[in-house]
């Protein structure tokens, strides 16, 4: 009789787990003791062996992909054994199936439905959008390295993909003839909608794309444009086969109309780029599928010199505004920040330290060969350090319980063209201010260039935001949650001080720290923010 294998609780923090590596595959026999995948967790990644022998029938969960604990995983069973029930009553089989089951109502019979089976061509695979960070939830498709008709072989790069953290290459784990492609440049989709299809030359699937066309406008009732092909899947293997719903949003090619009523298609990242540097789309030739004005048809643009060529021309008094779509990261960016605005309850803390010896120590420590260090490397040395001597203040709030880190991973705050990623400096208290200093100036670097992974910006305990190089003399932050504080660091101010009873001149730093109540209480808070004075304004202590 077949058993269903939930996804394992391996720690007593664990939640949900990650399929890193599957050692079986779909038709291998299983017994007692074999390792059947490794699955990272929240602290490490981990071998999970099997409790039941079989054949391997079903694999609900792909290399790479995330689900809770006691959620299906896989279904073991002797081979050739009828699994289609179970799979049938598990939601969360409609993420990894075989086979596409269109449910479509009745309206004679209103308590049954029919199905209609489609399968898949063999040896076809169709490619969703993956999910490349911890807290994507859609992409968007920056670039095609492929077109429809071109060979892929297992590794090449298929797309950059746009997250709400980075633009990302997306490798393509499949070899053959790219056969339809789900979703063009600039448009976005939720993880796991189509994104293409993959498989021998020639093979027609505009059944399967048809079908999954079909049951996205039954289940979200969206109007797409005429002529427009509509993006729609799930992953799909080649494997099993059980019942899919498909829920996931459609979407659809942008249109313009032109002056004598024909209609120019042209993708919304396109649209945007020529509207900003003001192409008239009627003189661009495209490219892409049918005709269709991409990305690469805008940048390769040569205007003549009519005057739609030269860009609009705005009256004097005439209102005019530029609409920017929302990018991933920015998406993400208000969410997060508004439920932690929301959802913690924040105090401040306002400190202002004499800089003077800090000062004198950087130049100093600069002055050795092949050294370069910050005012910043020294703030987060410095936090790292306190943290060590007040751990509450290096807590996190979860809904049901508090968590306590021993180890210090310091968050620094990287302005980006799209706004704000933290990249994390991991063990910063065991790190030397030259290795802190060489990991930000490479995180910032890269962090611009969106070439950051979502590893290097997972796990940060404590958050530092530094805007001091920007003249700000003071500001406050909103909490990096899960974290329960994150510094605010301001310019490094010349002003009259008093020392000793006299008005001299003086070089101070403001800093605020927004602490989270339910965690950190404001004399924890401030016993902290004297230890960090103490390593700022004498900053050899912090080598001893």
């Amino acid at each position: 009789m077949a058993e269903i294998i939930n996804m394992p609780r391996l720690s007593d923090t664990m939640e949900e787990g990650t399929v890193a590596t599957w050692l079986k595959k779909v038709g291998d026999k299983v017994s007692e003791g074999d390792i059947l995948a490794e699955i990272e967790t929240d602290k490490a990644t981990m071998e999970f062996e099997s409790f039941h022998e079989g054949i391997l029938l079903h694999i609900g969960v792909q290399e790479g992909e995330t689900t809770k604990v006691d959620e299906l995983l896989a279904i073991i069973g002797e081979k050739g054994e009828d699994i289609s029930e179970l799979l049938v009553s598990n939601p969360k089989v409609s993420e990894n199936a075989s086979k596409v089951n269109i449910v479509q109502s009745d309206s004679e019979e209103s308590n049954s439905e029919a199905k209609e089976e489609v399968s898949l061509p063999e040896g076809v695979t169709v490619v969703t959008m993956p999910r490349l960070s911890d807290t994507m939830e859609e992409g968007t498709v920056a670039t095609w390295l492929k077109k429809v008709g071109d060979t892929v072989e297992e590794g090449e790069i298929l797309a950059e993909i746009e997250t709400d953290k980075a633009t990302m290459e997306f490798e393509s784990f499949q070899s053959g003839t790219l056969l339809h492609i789900g979703l063009q440049e600039g448009e976005s989709a939720k993880v796991d909608s189509l994104l293409a299809i993959i498989g021998p030359k020639g093979t027609d699937v505009s059944v399967v794309a048809k079908n999954f066309k079909a049951e996205g406008d039954s289940a979200k009732k969206e109007e797409t444009t005429p002529k427009a092909e509509t993006k729609k899947d799930t992953t799909v293997t080649s494997s099993t086969s059980t019942a899919l719903s498909i829920s996931s949003a459609e979407k659809s090619q942008t249109s313009v109309s032109t002056s004598n009523s024909s209609r120019i298609f042209v993708s919304p990242l396109a649209k945007k780029m020529a509207e900003e540097k003001g192409i008239n789309l009627s003189q661009v030739q495209g490219t892409g599928e049918n005709g269709r004005i991409v990305k690469r048809d805008i940048e390769n643009f040569t205007p003549g010199t009519s005057s739609a060529s030269v860009g609009k021309f705005i009256p004097s008094g005439q209102e005019d505004f530029d609409e920017v779509k929302h990018s991933q990261m920015r998406k993400v960016i208000a969410k997060r920040l508004a439920e932690s605005k929301f959802t913690a309850p924040h105090y401040y803390l306002n400190v202002e330290f004499d800089m003077e010896n800090a000062i004198a120590f950087r130049q100093q420590y600069n002055s050795l060969p092949e050294t370069k260090i910050s005012f910043n490397d020294i703030i987060v040395k410095a936090c790292a350090l306190a943290l060590k001597r007040h751990p509450q203040v290096n807590s996190q709030w979860f809904d049901d319980r508090m968590q306590i880190n021993n180890h210090v991973h310091i968050g620094v705050a990287v302005a980006v063209p799209d706004g704000l990623v933290v990249p994390v400096v991991k063990f910063a208290n065991e790190q030397s201010l030259t290795q802190i200093g060489a990991s930000v100036k490479d995180y910032a670097v890269r962090a611009r260039n969106k070439k950051l992974t979502p590893q290097e910006m997972e796990g940060s305990t404590f958050t530092i935001s530094n805007l001091g190089m920007f003249g700000i003399e003071s500001f406050t932050s909103i909490i990096n949650q899960p974290n329960s504080a994150i510094l605010s660091v301001g310019a490094i101010v010349e002003k009259p001080v008093v020392k000793n009873g006299q008005i001299v001149v003086g070089n101070t730093m403001k800093l605020t720290m927004a602490c989270d109540h339910r965690t950190v209480d404001g004399a924890t808070g401030s016993e902290f923010l004297l230890t960090l004075k103490e390593y700022i304004e004498n900053p050899v202590t912090m080598l001893v």
